[in-house]
């Protein structure tokens, strides 16, 4: 049996964690929170519960793999799929939802938009779907060695030119709709990459299939019953989780191979370690004797979010959705401004989540927890958020009052860039490396250390990039790279 370190209890590691264990190694996790999670975190005051870290769940199945393989299930997490998954609202008073079901969609479309709108709708969940199929077993959840890989499916590769992934996002969507309200439904996705919908590739429209066409949902107790999940599960299962402990180092031996971790006052030696701290802070201070990837020293960062935790006295008007969001009367100039010149957007679209719509337990008896995100530039943008923090809380404030969500204020934390930061995040983004061209699949920084053999990267730096479906890939491609590393037959 072969000894693996995994750093970090976050969703890739905790993944990558239960295909090593079913692989059959001895799995120590590292962990310096007191919890299971990562950015996928929790926080618990004055009787509130908040996510603090992602809150839009899809791909169930994606999580299903990882625990499955340890014969568990997804019933712990009692998942509901929201309807809406989102709720539009925008600048000419109109709402537009984004239905639990494909046929619910339609009808939406149908009464809310036009009947030709609905009649395109039929032909765009094709594509979505034919993206994913074929995006991702052959370019997603795939190990690269190099970008040589890519020309290795040519029917593949292929086939995606034909369904038009490598055109524009925005245009793509532009022309099956002609009700622009869908058009940025359809694409703000692309914000999770990093990019502007008119300029991010229409491949990311699997984005799209995920959260809107796949579903979106949310477990009973709250997104942090996910990380918990898997926590108990590995535990179960025989894998010791080391919390409140800091790794301060990769131990070598003298070959130079990874031969464990210092953390604390020991050592954990072992056959492989997994790193899934964010990756240039993993470079910065797990191996610093190593040049980072390029894209880790010079490459293109993703705008940041400021993320507001409110915990409120009063509820919401009824039927208010679980995702709400509200849409700015800006669309290009407000990427242009955000992204092109590193400044707050002018005219900026908001998320609002109301997770105690679905799990009232999250807060007490006659109360309510908020999420507030606005996208923000990240540090390179130079913005002093001790004097912005306190003017955006305050813009926010206004916003919520407007739009009639409960504001009187119990408990709260407000999220900047530079917290960001303080938690390990290169350029005070959540968010990673953005998700050009070029920083993508085989561009991306690689999953494998091959200057220290023996050492494996997951998370959102590597591939095949970020949010939940991603990073839970990630820890199936390391543990994957660990495999072949260590002779386990597959």
């Amino acid at each position: 049996m072969s000894a693996v370190v995994v750093v970090g209890a976050g969703l890739s590691g905790l993944s990558a964690a239960c295909h090593l264990v079913a692989d059959g190694h001895d799995v120590t996790i590292v962990e310096r929170e007191s919890f299971p999670g990562g950015r996928n975190g929790i926080l618990r005051r004055d009787g509130f519960t908040f996510d603090t870290g992602p809150v839009v769940f899809t791909m169930p199945e994606l999580l299903a793999a990882p625990l499955g393989r340890l014969g568990a299930t997804l019933d712990p997490l009692r998942l509901t799929r929201l309807d809406p998954a989102y709720r539009g609202h925008f600048a000419d008073g109109s709402t537009l939802d984004v239905r639990g079901s494909v046929p619910a969609i339609r009808q939406e479309i149908s009464e809310r938009c036009s009947p030709a709108d609905a009649a395109a709708f039929d032909d765009f969940v094709d594509w979505l779907q034919r993206l994913n199929d074929v995006e991702l077993p052959n370019f997603i959840a795939r190990n690269f060695s190099s970008p040589l890989d890519l020309v290795t499916r040519p029917a593949a590769a292929a086939r995606l030119l034909r369904l038009g992934g490598f055109g524009r996002l925005g245009p793509s969507i532009r022309r099956r709709f002609a009700d622009e309200r869908l058009v940025r439904l359809f694409t703000f996705q692309a914000m999770y990459a990093g990019l502007a919908p008119d300029d991010a590739l229409a491949l990311y429209a699997v984005i799209t299939y995920m959260d809107s066409i796949s579903g979106v949902w949310f477990p009973a107790e709250g997104m942090h019953a996910v990380p918990r999940l898997l926590a108990d599960t590995l535990e179960a299962a025989g894998a010791r989780i080391l919390y409140d402990t800091t790794v301060d180092a990769v131990l070598t031996d003298a070959r130079g191979r990874a031969a464990g971790v210092s953390a604390g006052t020991g050592k954990i030696r072992a056959d492989a370690v997994v790193l899934t701290v964010d990756l240039p802070t993993a470079y910065e201070t797990l191996l610093p004797d190593l040049r980072p990837p390029r894209a880790a020293r010079n490459g293109t960062y993703s705008p940041s979010a400021v993320v507001w935790h409110l915990g409120v006295r009063g509820l919401p008007a009824e039927g208010t959705a679980h995702h709400n969001i509200h849409f700015g009367r800006a669309w290009r100039g407000a990427f242009d401004e955000l992204i092109g010149e590193g400044r707050l957007m002018s005219d900026p679209s908001r998320l609002v989540t109301v997770p105690t719509v679905t799990a009232p337990d999250m807060a007490p008896s006659g109360h309510s927890v908020l999420y507030v995100l606005e996208p923000v530039p990240n540090l390179h943008g130079g913005q002093d958020w001790d004097v912005e923090g306190p003017r955006l809380r305050d813009d926010l404030l206004g916003f919520l009052q407007r739009h009639g969500y409960p504001t009187d204020v119990v408990t709260e934390e407000f999220v900047t860039p530079a917290q960001w930061q303080a938690r390990g995040m290169a350029a005070g983004t959540p968010f990673s490396l953005a998700h050009s061209f070029l920083q993508t699949g085989p561009f991306r920084p690689s999953n494998v250390e091959r200057r220290r053999p023996g050492v494996f990267l997951a998370g959102t730096g590597t591939t095949p990039g970020v949010g939940i479906p991603m990073v839970l890939i990630s820890g199936d491609l390391a543990a994957r790279r660990v495999r072949h590393y260590l002779g386990v037959p597959a």
